[in-house]
């Protein structure tokens, strides 16, 4: 093929990309079916690579997959700078890169600046609590109150008919921005707790589903506040470092999911589970299975059960797919030639 012959790159903007997508059944579908894929073995899935700026509180991390089959694939840059709040920045931002499996050239740049990750995180929180939460969810507690918090309330109620919030945050007045937000927004009745233990506890206690959507390095929820009945989602361990549940939460669950075992043993909750709890690790399966009917989730409405997402590049390359999809359907994005 010459020079003359390649096709030219797509540039996408956040703003293009925002017009054409959402989170949507048509979305939660084929991140779905990127899961399934993956636990099937016809994905070609590198480890993620991790670059780490300790000194702005910042990682960047790159996910890629290759799902056998597909014409294209993604590679991920997705970078989370946490003291940005402090100068009243986002603390997520990044960038996608779509290639064709037949060439491996450049077919597009999407520039979303971390929104196709918020996009393709919430709908993977929906899908752990399609499969894993019981059917009637009366309360939904969110701990966390950043843009992931907002999304994966909006992804759950593609899934579940949620009555009622409950949110907890470090901060009281972000907790309540978070509130008039969903209220106006989402027509739901949210409570604010406040930024103590006894109301990260009382949110556990008293809801049906918790979300917790933070970059903590602290476990957030502990075993005695469990109770029968309870979905735990927790999608922020995605570092060594990080943490939000206490390793006794996976060994009392009656069901442990994660998105991929190896990762969550080297960079999730069972990564801080394993030496206390190594039975853990025996017991774990993966999402993938649970959506592809391989495994058993939820048998009890009694059962606790929690979901580890350490986010895979499998979401990425299916978001990624999509999201071009429709901005070639639209006429959007601006043609480059390199």
């Amino acid at each position: 093929m010459s020079e003359t012959q390649r096709n030219p790159i797509t540039l996408v903007s956040e703003r293009e990309l925002r017009q054409v997508i959402d989170v949507s059944e048509a979305a939660l579908e084929q991140v779905a079916h990127a899961f399934v894929k993956l636990a099937q073995g016809g994905v070609t899935q590198p480890p993620i690579m991790r670059i780490d700026v300790p000194a702005r509180a910042g990682e960047l991390d790159i996910k890629s997959a290759y799902i056998e089959g597909l014409d294209s694939f993604a590679v991920k840059m997705s970078s989370g700078f946490f003291a940005n709040t402090a100068m009243g920045l986002p603390s997520m931002s990044g960038l996608m890169i779509l290639f064709s499996s037949q060439t491996g050239f450049v077919q597009a740049l999407l520039l979303d600046n971390g929104y196709l990750t918020d996009i393709r995180t919430a709908l993977a929180g929906a899908l752990a609590a399609k499969h894993l939460a019981n059917e009637h969810v009366n309360t939904v507690g969110i701990i966390g109150t950043g843009g992931q918090a907002r999304y994966q309330l909006r992804a759950l109620a593609l899934v579940r008919d949620v009555q009622q919030v409950m949110v907890w945050g470090r901060n009281n007045n972000k907790a309540a921005i978070y509130a008039d937000e969903i209220a106006k927004d989402m027509g739901l009745p949210v409570t604010p707790c406040d930024a103590s233990e006894d109301g990260r506890a009382n949110l556990v206690q008293q809801s049906d589903v918790v979300i917790t959507t933070t970059p903590s390095n602290v476990p957030l929820i502990r075993a005695d506040w469990l109770h029968d009945g309870l979905h735990i989602t927790a999608m922020g361990s995605d570092a060594e470092h990080k943490q939000e549940l206490e390793p006794a939460v996976l060994a009392r669950a009656n069901v442990f999911c994660c998105d991929t075992i190896d990762q969550s043993k080297r960079l999730g909750e069972l990564h801080h589970a394993l030496a206390d709890f190594p039975e853990v690790e025996t017991h774990a399966i993966t999402l993938g299975n649970v959506i592809a009917g391989n495994a058993k989730g939820r048998t009890h409405a009694s059962d606790i059960t929690v979901c580890d997402l350490t986010g895979t590049g499998v979401q990425d390359t299916a978001i990624a797919r999509f999201a071009f999809e429709h901005i070639r359907a639209n006429n959007a994005g601006t043609l480059f030639e390199a």
